[in-house]
């Protein structure tokens, strides 16, 4: 018993070694800067108007491009739910290949297509829209958007199918029966029991936009204030406030935890 446990112990010990060095350690490093001296790190952050307003501009982004991607996944979810098996198979490959891909060859892409000399752009430019303007939307926070929802889309997608699958739509036709319209049937009957995986959903897509950084930073470099960006400028531009970079970096994860943290536990809530 005791050579069993050992051997079980010794087989998860390069795991357990990669995942203390390339993770934990890094993690203490991040912390020990900020909370060397909290109070002074925190208010020396508090005072700089362009960091606070990095974080609102983060969250504001995060959540708006993550409430769109909700709504498109909605109708997509909807719309595989009743399809064959064969048909939802190829589509749902499909749907699947934003996330085969990097930030920076998603944006690379946007820009292909999006950008100043981009196909769709000089396509636009043919039917009278400038192409000046259309241009120049794909690097502005809409055009960042844009590119952030290409790649949420399917993971709201693969959260909201399976919900619509095990729905029994027999309750929609007998509610209808019942003499309810067919608006009423689906808020009072399909919506409530798709509510906790929309929110898992937008949890999920909030905390992923979040800290993603290399589609923003192909797009815009440094322009826009949004929190990674911000964190890259202060190291890569030869920063020397490293505790204030540290507390930005436990903002930046708090957030994340707490929108993962209730996407757990609604998902938790739901199954049981």
């Amino acid at each position: 018993m005791k050579q069993t446990t050992w051997k079980k112990w010794l087989i998860t010990l390069p795991a357990c070694l990669g995942y203390l060095l390339f993770f934990m350690l890094p993690m203490v490093f991040i912390f020990y800067e900020p909370l060397h001296a909290p109070v002074e790190t925190f208010n020396r952050m508090i005072s700089d108007s362009y960091l606070l307003s990095s974080i609102s501009g983060s969250l504001i982004l995060s959540i708006s491009a993550s409430f769109v991607s909700l709504i498109i996944s909605l109708f997509i979810a909807f719309y595989l739910s009743h399809c064959t098996d064969r048909v939802r198979q190829i589509l749902s490959i499909m749907i699947s290949l934003p996330l085969v891909f990097s930030g920076l060859i998603v944006a690379y892409g946007f820009i292909l297509a999006f950008g100043r000399a981009g196909f769709i752009t000089k396509t636009l430019g043919l039917v009278g829209i400038p192409e000046a303007s259309f241009g120049n939307l794909i690097f502005t926070p809409v055009g960042l958007g844009m590119a952030y929802c290409y790649y949420l889309i399917p993971r709201a997608v693969f959260i909201l199918l399976p919900v619509f699958q095990s729905f029994d739509w027999q309750q929609i036709k007998v509610s209808q029966s019942f003499g309810a319209s067919k608006l009423q049937s689906y808020r009072f009957i399909l919506f409530p029991q798709i509510l906790p995986a929309m929110v898992t959903s937008l949890c999920v897509m909030c905390s992923v936009a979040l800290g993603a950084y290399g589609t923003a930073l192909a797009l815009s470099g440094t322009q826009l204030n949004i929190l990674p960006l911000t964190l890259y400028s202060k190291i890569s531009d030869g920063g020397t406030d490293f505790p204030v970079v540290g507390m930005l970096s436990i903002i930046l994860i708090a957030l994340c935890l707490i929108f993962t943290f209730i996407a757990e536990t609604i998902q938790n809530r739901y199954s049981k």
